[in-house]
């Protein structure tokens, strides 16, 4: 705002002109290159989030296979040592008769 100094006859002694203001073209090169740092900060923390949990995802995944296979191992060993219970208590297998072993033939 300015003010003149010398008012004519009929007027007001002060007047206020409008002045804008605005921001020159370094300060605005400025501004942007700091904006774009801290959009490249931002970029760069959410990228390095994305990593640390996809190494977490990776390491449960690999031990969820290995902990399925393992499963799947001890149930075949369970079911081969029941069945091996069930056909020597069937009743089948009790009404089979012993053989005597016999001589060889030379």
């Amino acid at each position: 705002m300015s003010r003149r100094r010398f008012a004519s006859r009929h007027q007001n002694a002060v007047t206020f002109q409008e002045t804008k203001k605005s921001i020159g073209p370094i300060s605005n090169t400025i501004i942007l290159v700091v904006l774009a740092c801290l959009l490249g900060l931002l970029y760069l923390t959410q990228i390095t989030k994305t990593n640390a949990s996809g190494y977490t995802i990776d390491t449960l995944s690999k031990e969820h296979t290995q902990l399925q296979k393992e499963h799947d191992e001890l149930e075949l060993t369970a079911a081969r040592l029941q069945s091996l219970d069930r056909v020597g208590s069937s009743p089948v297998n009790q009404s089979l008769v012993s053989v005597a072993p016999t001589s060889t033939i030379r």
